[in-house]
C-alpha cells in the first residue's frame, strides 16, 4: 500500500510546507489538498471563518517544493471547476512536476460555499449529471487530440489541450460513495476515493465490482484510496474520547499499533492507498513525531 498525508489548507502555509517537507524527506508516497473555500462546521471540516488557502494555487507550489511525491487534490469540486480549463490546470502542472499528479474530482456537495458566493449547488441528480458530463470532457482534453462535444451542461467544439499531460493517461481519481457515482468511478476513473474504514470500503468495492462487470470492465484496473481521521496517543481514555466525538466520520485512534490494525484491515478489504489527514495530528514537532510514527507502524503493509 502507499500511504500519503493530507495537510489542512486552513492552517498558516508555514505549517503545510513543514508536513510536506517532512513527508518528502522521510518516505510518504503523496500529499493531497482538498478544495474548500470556508469551513463547514456542519459537515465536519472547521469552523466557517477560519482562513482557507486555495486548492489549485497551493498544490503546484507544493510542487515546486518537493521532487518525488505523488501530488493529488480530495476532490475539486465540480460545481465551481469548468472542466476545459481545469484540464489545462492539470496538464500544466504535470508538465511542471514531471508527471507526478492526481486529478482528483468530485460532484461538488458544500452547501455553505455556494450560498456566500452566489454559486448554484443543485440537487444530487444534477451535481451528477454535471458531473458525468464533466468526466467525458476531461477523456477528451487529456488523452486525445481535440474534442468535440454536446452535452447538457458543457459543448465543447474541435478543443484542444495542449500540451497534453506527461503521463499518457493522467490518472483521474474520483471522490464518491453512492450508488450511481459508482458507476460513473467504474466507467472513467483511474482510481476511487472516500472516508471510510474496512468494511465501509469492502462494501463499496462490491457494488463498484458489480459496476465494472456490466460495462465489462475489470476492476482490478481502479486503484482504491481511502482516509480517515487518525489521532496518535497512548492515553485509552483519550482516543475513546476522540472516537466518540467523531460524529460517525471514519476515524482511528491509540498508539502507532492501532494505525497499524487498521492498516491491515483495509489491506484486506483490498484498499492499495491510506491517506492521512493532519487535522488531529498536533502541530510543530509533535506533528512531525507522529507522522514519523505513523510510516513506522505501517512499514509492513508497503
Amino acid at each position: 500500500m502507499r500511504f500519503a498525508i493530507w495537510p489542512n489548507l486552513a492552517q498558516p502555509w508555514a505549517d503545510i510546507v513543514e508536513v510536506t517537507r517532512h513527508a518528502e524527506a522521510t518516505g510518504w508516497d503523496g500529499v493531497y489538498v482538498a478544495d474548500h473555500f470556508m469551513g463547514d462546521a456542519g459537515g465536519g471540516f472547521g469552523a466557517v471563518e477560519a482562513p482557507t488557502l486555495e486548492a489549485t494555487a497551493a498544490l503546484p507550489a507544493l510542487g515546486a517544493i518537493t521532487e518525488r511525491l505523488r501530488l493529488g487534490t480530495l476532490v475539486l469540486g465540480g460545481t465551481y471547476r469548468h472542466p476545459a480549463v481545469l484540464a489545462n490546470w492539470a496538464a500544466t502542472l504535470d508538465q511542471q512536476t514531471g508527471g507526478r499528479l492526481l486529478l482528483g474530482v468530485g460532484a461538488g456537495w458544500q452547501e455553505n460555499e455556494h450560498a456566500q458566493y452566489g454559486v448554484p449547488l443543485g440537487t444530487p441528480r444534477e451535481r451528477i449529471d454535471r458531473f458525468e458530463e464533466m468526466c467525458q470532457v476531461w477523456h477528451g482534453l487529456l488523452r486525445q487530440p481535440t474534442t468535440t462535444f454536446d452535452g447538457t451542461w458543457y459543448q465543447l467544439t474541435d478543443a484542444i489541450c495542449e500540451p497534453k499531460p506527461v503521463q499518457d493517461p493522467l490518472p483521474l481519481l474520483i471522490g464518491g460513495k453512492g450508488d450511481r457515482m459508482m458507476g460513473i468511478v467504474a466507467r472513467y476513473a483511474d482510481e476511487w476515493n472516500m472516508w471510510g474504514l474496512a468494511d465501509t470500503i469492502a462494501e463499496r468495492l462490491e457494488v463498484l465490482a458489480r459496476r465494472c462487470e456490466a460495462i465489462d470492465r475489470d476492476p482490478a484496473t481502479i486503484a482504491h484510496s481511502a482516509q480517515a481521521l487518525v489521532m496518535v496517543t497512548e492515553e485509552a481514555d483519550g482516543a475513546q474520547a476522540f472516537l466518540d466525538a467523531t460524529g460517525g466520520r471514519a476515524a482511528v485512534a491509540g498508539p502507532p499499533s492501532a494505525f497499524a490494525d487498521a492498516c491491515a484491515a483495509w489491506q484486506d478489504a483490498g484498499l492499495d492507498e491510506v491517506i492521512v489527514p493532519d487535522f488531529v495530528l498536533g502541530r510543530g514537532a509533535r506533528r512531525l513525531d507522529a507522522m514519523d510514527q505513523l510510516l513506522e507502524a505501517a512499514a509492513s503493509f508497503r
